[in-house]
């Protein structure tokens, strides 16, 4: 009885630590060109430099689409790619600040709190195509300004990085 028992232990202990293991997925390293890098406070990094994303990396993740008129475009644009707290929650991020860094050296800074009040997304698409760097791209950081009166003003404007290279968290 007590080797039953003993048995059924373990095997029962052995379900949960696989079944724990394959729900905690580590990030994977790039295998791509990385377009875009978190780091500061990171709980899951895949390089020396903290979490490194490339497009495909990006691509896997839930993804969101909305379109919304900038103060940049004439027309209201199609925008997709992940929300920013599932990138976030991806390098396992915690921190109140997130220090967005551009290829073309524009840099603003971004209560992490966005991420969770907003649909704030990390454009990869406009219109249904990828974002070149000369357009705007890779990626850029958009706030669902047709949502909220709010978030049509410079504050928010300011805050949505196009070609975005790193965020910091802080």
């Amino acid at each position: 009885m007590h080797t039953l028992i003993s048995r059924f232990v373990t095997l029962s202990l052995s379900a949960v630590l696989v079944a724990g293991a394959a729900s905690a997925q580590a990030l994977e390293p790039a295998k791509g060109k990385v377009i875009l890098t978190i780091s500061g406070k990171v709980g899951e990094k895949n390089s020396p430099g903290g979490a490194a994303f490339d497009l495909a990396m990006i691509e896997k993740l839930p993804q969101q689409k909305f379109s919304a008129q900038t103060p940049w475009d004439k027309k209201p644009i199609a925008f997709q790619g992940p929300l920013l707290r599932d990138v976030l929650a991806a390098a396992k991020a915690s921190g109140t600040t997130l220090k967005a860094a551009a290829l073309n050296d524009y840099q603003t800074t971004i209560p992490a709190d966005d991420a969770n009040k907003f649909d704030v997304i990390l454009a990869y698409k406009m219109n249904g195509e990828l974002i070149p760097v000369r357009t705007k791209g890779p990626l850029f950081i958009v706030y669902p300004f047709d949502s909220k009166a709010e978030l049509r003003s410079a504050t928010y404007y300011e805050r949505s990085a196009w070609q975005l290279k790193s965020l910091t968290v802080e």
